[in-house]
């Protein structure tokens, strides 16, 4: 299979889809949405062991709902779901929703990561936050680094805050042809906020992460966490961590079936984040099925996890040093290698 980037190399290359985000650079702290005010079907696997979620129950296949009008990504921890309330408020304005009868409700599942370390803990995004990240949307988003969800994001916490890098937003997309003749394609959007390090999976390299003491070399999160010893769940900061994403394919799937996607782009994850679905992280996948092509589910997966990595990678290697805390630009230099 031929794969290549689709035009924008961003999850917007997907028909239908608009993405947006919003920040508080102050606060260190953002959100993103991924629009769909149409609706399509969606789905979700959540994977770490410290999730903060919203509306992920009604994905389950033998629930009433099929399909969502957006997804929402934020920081804040539990506090920032708060924001979601302003992407429903922006559907509702658009006409968008599900419609019982007595008025439409938007459908507006969502994650959170644990950014209350960065910057200020008391400012968190909020429904005003969520409200201007859909203003902010766009049907070419291709933005990536410290902004939205990933505005205060950071990776490889291994070894404590003072040794840790800075993740963020990335976005990527692959057509299983050449861009634009009309085959499969997949896209992605991820916050990375992983405990661990970032992986090159061509090569094996720790791309960013946990760093040694003289802050110039990598210690290996996975090392660092198999020789921790049994300390009755660890000497690391609980749920501090998770990366959130979402993929979307251009194929019509039933929900069942967009599980499997998700399922399938964790190999994404598991792939470029060494170690990955720890208990200190929340790590979660949202698919969706936008658009009319007939395509096997496998085969969909299999691709939404090709984009998935190169939408981590992206997002580290794109990332600015903030709060203090250092970007692999700062340290080592160049976004490519």
């Amino acid at each position: 299979m031929n794969l290549s980037s689709g035009i924008l190399n961003a999850i917007t290359d997907i028909p239908g889809l608009l993405a947006g985000h919003a920040q508080n650079r102050e606060a260190g702290t953002g959100c993103s949405v991924v629009l769909c005010p149409q609706g399509v079907v969606a789905a979700v696997d959540v994977r770490g062991g410290a999730p903060g979620t919203r509306e992920t129950d009604c994905l389950e296949p033998a629930n009433l709902i099929r399909e969502v009008h957006a997804v929402y990504l934020g920081g804040g921890s539990a506090f920032g779901l708060a924001g979601a309330q302003g992407v429903m408020r922006w559907l509702e304005e658009q006409g968008a929703g599900f419609d019982t009868g007595y008025g439409r409700v938007p459908i507006v599942p969502g994650a959170v990561l644990f950014d209350l370390n960065i910057g200020r803990a008391d400012l968190r995004p909020d429904a005003d936050m969520g409200y201007s990240a859909c203003l902010n949307a766009r049907s070419d988003e291709a933005r990536q680094g410290s902004i939205g969800a990933g505005t205060g994001a950071s990776i490889g916490k291994a070894a404590g805050p003072e040794r840790m890098m800075k993740g963020g937003i990335g976005t990527a997309s692959l057509a299983a042809s050449g861009p634009g003749d009309g085959g499969l394609m997949a896209g992605a959007l991820v916050a990375v906020n992983c405990f661990g390090d970032v992986i090159d999976p061509q090569n094996g390299a720790i791309v960013a992460g946990t760093l040694s003491p003289d802050r110039r070399s990598f210690a290996d999160s996975r090392l660092l966490l198999a020789t921790a010893g049994d300390t009755g769940g660890g000497p690391f900061p609980a749920g501090a961590s998770t990366t959130l994403a979402v993929v979307a394919v251009n194929a019509a799937l039933s929900q069942s079936q967009a599980r499997r996607v998700a399922m399938m782009a964790h190999d994404g994850l598991a792939r470029t984040i060494r170690p990955a679905h720890t208990l200190y992280d929340g790590d979660t996948v949202f698919c969706l099925a936008a658009g009319p092509l007939r395509a096997d589910p496998s085969a969909a997966g299999e691709l939404a996890a090709a984009a998935l990595e190169r939408a981590v990678l992206a997002a580290v290697r794109r990332a600015e040093s903030a709060c203090g805390i250092p970007s692999r630009s700062d340290i080592f230099g160049g976004l490519s290698t």
